[in-house]
């Protein structure tokens, strides 16, 4: 006597593709798109801090981030686009909240003294870093770093009353990024081992005849401005 067979339809499983494998494979302790964006933003920003835009490579962001390399462009389409992000994060957040008048002692010091980030977060100091580390790196970050660039030109030339103050804050952020670059990446001495509230009296006190409106107490004294 023949036993029927139950029959028994197995479900069509739906392809998952290798990307979103990887993706599930890290926990996030979160979202999961989420926390591979911040993963990503803050792997690419310790290794453009570190290496510059043309030396650190996709792979090598997506290995530190602990995700597979084509999340990266799933979330950011492109390695340009990435930087541009890192540098915004930290450059804009930067802008939005600090008041004009104190903006370039907060520029100047987060360029002396970066405070402490053991978690690696993408912020303000890490990406003037990264903006230094990456000047003349070519056409593809040149978007990026104009932009920002432009963003602290206009909030320093609020600073002067006179009518050449795009000029004026023109060269106050051209001195705050040289000194910056001799110290941070050059590392040059006696400047890259100087004092940062030594260096800060001497720049504002000197930058206090460029820009008028540099609050008093944080430019080394009362300051003659020529005629």
């Amino acid at each position: 006597m023949t036993r029927a067979r139950a029959d028994r339809t197995v479900p069509e499983r739906t392809p998952v593709r290798r990307e979103e494998a990887a993706e599930r494979s890290v926990p996030d302790g979160g979202a999961r798109g989420g926390g591979t964006r911040e993963r990503l933003l803050a792997a690419a920003s310790a290794l453009f801090a570190e290496r510059g835009y043309d030396r650190a490579t996709v792979r090598e962001i997506a290995a530190r981030a602990g995700v597979n390399q084509a999340l990266l462009f799933r979330h950011f389409g492109s390695k340009q686009a990435l930087f541009g992000e890192v540098v915004a994060q930290g450059g804009y957040e930067q802008l939005r909240n600090t008041p004009p008048e104190r903006l370039v002692e907060t520029v100047l010091r987060s360029l002396l003294h970066p405070p402490a980030d053991p978690a690696g977060a993408p912020g303000a100091s890490r990406s003037l870093k990264t903006m230094l580390r990456s000047v003349g790196g070519g056409d593809e970050v040149s978007t990026a770093v104009t932009a920002l660039g432009d963003a602290y030109a206009k909030a320093l030339a609020e600073l002067s009353t006179r009518q050449d103050g795009a000029l004026r804050a023109d060269l106050a952020l051209s001195w705050l990024l040289g000194i910056g670059l001799m110290r941070v990446v050059v590392g040059r001495r006696p400047l890259a081992d100087a004092d940062p509230d030594e260096i800060c009296s001497l720049v504002l006190g000197t930058l206090g005849h460029l820009l008028d409106g540099l609050p008093e107490d944080g430019a080394g004294g009362a300051r003659e401005e020529p005629s």
